[in-house]
């Protein structure tokens, strides 16, 4: 609790570490979220982090691959990606851009490095889709860097807020992306050193705080860098700093409490439904 508010602290219940893997035609990155089964987070599918400034891990990025079920969500930190797809859906991933793509019915796309050195970082999430959801029409939401919400508090702390709504100090920032499902929240959080905040956090929905950057607290509990570490119950988070800066990424949304049969790119409700997903891909409807 925090005190004569009332308001029920979030803290963390778990922490899922990033391991080494690679996607693609052999991206280096670290999966938490998703590495099993069991180590998923309703509704979200899949967290990678990929961070080199060695073009071999990234250069060869990811080629032509099909999804269906869900969404998709690339966050740049550093570098440029382009993104295209069947849709004829073209965009340049700059830093601090994102793009949100929900692949619904079906979706066929590529994501290749548009540099040949320098520092390639970010992040590639993926969440759910509700059943009454999963066979609609795919859509592409492209958001340029300048899109993105920022907001400095009063005590130094670096807001960028991708999707949902956060109000702090009086002012309600609301972010770019709009009309997902799960009503996501996805804010990018920079801490100075001996910083603190509170944000507020709906009750009923899930989600986890990712330390990329230094070391912070959630609470009086300490972060593990590299880590999605999925937080308990509550209406508001606080996270705080110590004498270095810190950077973190805090992300919910509304759990969809349904199955989830995956087999790769696909993702579904029922092992029929998965099947039917490969039959309409090896016969060209995938997309249809």
């Amino acid at each position: 609790m925090s005190g004569s508010t009332g308001a029920v602290e979030r803290s963390v219940s778990r922490v899922i570490a990033g391991i080494n893997s690679e996607d693609g035609a052999g991206v280096k990155l670290k999966r938490s979220i998703g590495q099993r089964q069991n180590m998923r987070i309703d509704p979200f599918l899949m967290l990678d982090m990929f961070s080199s400034d060695n073009p071999d891990d990234y250069i060869a990025g990811f080629p032509p691959h099909p999804h269906r079920g869900f969404e998709t969500v690339t966050y740049m930190l550093d570098g440029l990606m382009l993104h295209r797809d069947h849709l004829g859906s073209e965009g340049l991933l700059r830093s601090g851009g994102v793009q949100w793509m929900t692949a619904g019915r079906g979706v066929i796309h590529e994501e290749r490095p548009q540099q040949e050195d320098g520092l390639m970082r970010g992040f590639q999430l993926w969440v759910n889709l509700p059943a009454a959801d999963k066979m609609k029409p795919a859509a592409y939401q492209n958001i340029e860097p300048e899109e993105v919400v920022e907001h400095t508090t009063s005590d130094g702390v670096k807001l960028r807020l991708v999707a949902g709504t956060l109000t702090l100090e009086g002012v309600e920032l609301t972010g770019p992306v709009q009309g997902v499902t799960t009503n996501p929240l996805f804010v990018d959080i920079a801490l100075p050193p001996k910083a603190r905040i509170t944000l507020p956090l709906a009750a009923g929905l899930s989600g986890f705080a990712y330390l990329f950057l230094g070391a912070a607290g959630l609470g009086d509990q300490r972060l593990t860098l590299n880590a999605a570490s999925e937080l308990t119950q509550g209406d508001q988070v606080t996270f705080t700093s110590g004498d270095e800066p810190a950077r973190l990424l805090l992300v919910a949304a509304k759990p969809i409490g349904e199955p989830v049969v995956q087999y790769g790119p696909f993702v579904m409700n029922t092992v029929e439904e998965i099947e039917q997903a490969l039959r309409d891909y090896r016969d060209g409807r995938l997309t249809d």
